[in-house]
């Protein structure tokens, strides 16, 4: 596992495996995105999910590693690209919350979507209600479109996806 931030180290050496903190700041961003490229390819990477690891990634990753990169994004995309998307769920009014399941692209936050998942939200939740609930879809979402990346069940179709039950 590579890591931006070291929080998760613990938990992760615990599970036996392997733990990488490479940080990425602005000074630091393309020798940090050649480390990660590398680590990725020496470890033999299948696939390269990201959760919360809020880093544009370069538009040279992504063509290298083309649908190897999966990201979620916490979302219902294609409403809500960006940061910050609950508190413009909030100030919208809108009654869903979801998440979005995609391969990294060049185009951030546009990439094949592989899953989705959506919940209903009360006028009345903050925006911090909207994270808890918000960090609950993003997982299983998330851990359904890796699973279903890694059981070869999402397929390319042009700029879509296509997967198979």
């Amino acid at each position: 596992m590579i890591g931006n931030q070291p929080d998760l180290e613990p938990l992760v050496r615990t599970a036996g495996i392997p733990f990488a903190h490479i940080p990425v700041t602005t000074a630091t961003k393309e020798a940090a995105f050649d480390q990660i490229a590398t680590a990725f390819e020496d470890a033999g990477g299948d696939v390269m999910p990201l959760a919360r690891y809020m880093q544009v990634v370069p538009p040279e990753m992504c063509d290298r590693f083309r649908g190897r990169i999966i990201n979620i994004h916490h979302s219902f995309l294609p409403s809500f690209a960006g940061a910050r998307p609950y508190h413009q769920v909030h100030v919208r009014g809108v009654i869903l919350i979801g998440a979005t399941c995609h391969f990294a692209t060049v185009e951030i936050d546009a990439g094949p979507i592989i899953e989705q998942d959506t919940a209903r939200i009360d006028h009345g939740d903050t925006v911090e209600d909207l994270v808890a609930q918000g960090r609950d879809i993003e997982r299983s979402v998330l851990a359904r479109g890796l699973r279903w990346h890694l059981e070869d069940r999402v397929l390319f179709n042009g700029g879509r996806t296509v997967v198979f039950p």
